[in-house]
């Protein structure tokens, strides 16, 4: 259980990235005073979390009824994974876990972020919505890892709330280094476990059977 909890949190610190995000919302923020600021981001993340729950619950259900196995989407979800975790160690930015300078800029017209960019595609992006649906998958019909898997969830929905209210505390205290080199260990880490999810996918598909046979 403690394992599940470490690699799920782990997983959603990487695809959600609580100190990208908010450095993000700092940014998009500058007009508002410290009390809208916090009420938006305590909406923002209550939201996020709202959505990951629900692909956590129902996101399985929701791939069968598109006819996507969970092998297909353990493979493409790893893929995916693979793919957040080499930006993050060779620290570049994409749509998959950040904005793109057109949200950016729709996002500083609005008044009020909380909704977008900040709950979607800031928190509960691409990333960390396939994280949750495989994950939860894994832990099916055992609800004490399930439990871990969200635990984690939460752990890291927390930990994005704190660094948001405290994200010029932080960019002093770490600097551009300490948080590039906090990325890149994470990035390490999700990559091994993004290929992890590519060879589960493999192996419990019949792609394999049918190599064997058609040899």
């Amino acid at each position: 259980m403690i394992e599940t909890f470490i690699i799920a949190a782990t997983t959603f610190f990487a695809t959600v990235g609580p100190f990208d995000v908010a450095a993000i919302y700092a940014a998009l923020t500058t007009q508002a005073n410290a009390a809208e600021k916090r009420k938006m981001a305590a909406r923002g993340v209550l939201l996020a979390g709202v959505i990951l729950f629900f692909f956590a619950l129902f996101g399985e259900n929701l791939l069968a009824s598109m006819g996507v196995s969970l092998p297909a989407f353990s493979t493409a979800g790893g893929i995916l994974l693979l793919l957040i975790g080499i930006e993050m160690v060779f620290a570049r930015h994409s749509g998959a876990v950040s904005t793109t300078r057109a949200e950016n800029r729709d996002g500083a017209a609005k008044n009020d972020v909380a909704v977008f960019p900040l709950a979607m595609p800031l928190i509960a992006g691409p990333g960390s919505m396939g994280a949750i649906i495989l994950l939860s998958a894994k832990a099916k019909n055992d609800y004490a890892l399930q439990a871990a898997v969200l635990g984690g969830l939460v752990a890291v929905l927390a930990l994005t709330y704190i660094s948001i209210l405290l994200v010029n505390q932080l960019q002093k205290f770490l600097g551009v280094t300490g948080m590039q080199v906090i990325a890149r260990t994470f990035g390490v880490l999700l990559t091994a476990l993004a290929v992890q999810f590519i060879f589960d996918g493999i192996s419990q598909s019949d792609l394999l059977d049918n190599v064997g046979k058609s040899d």
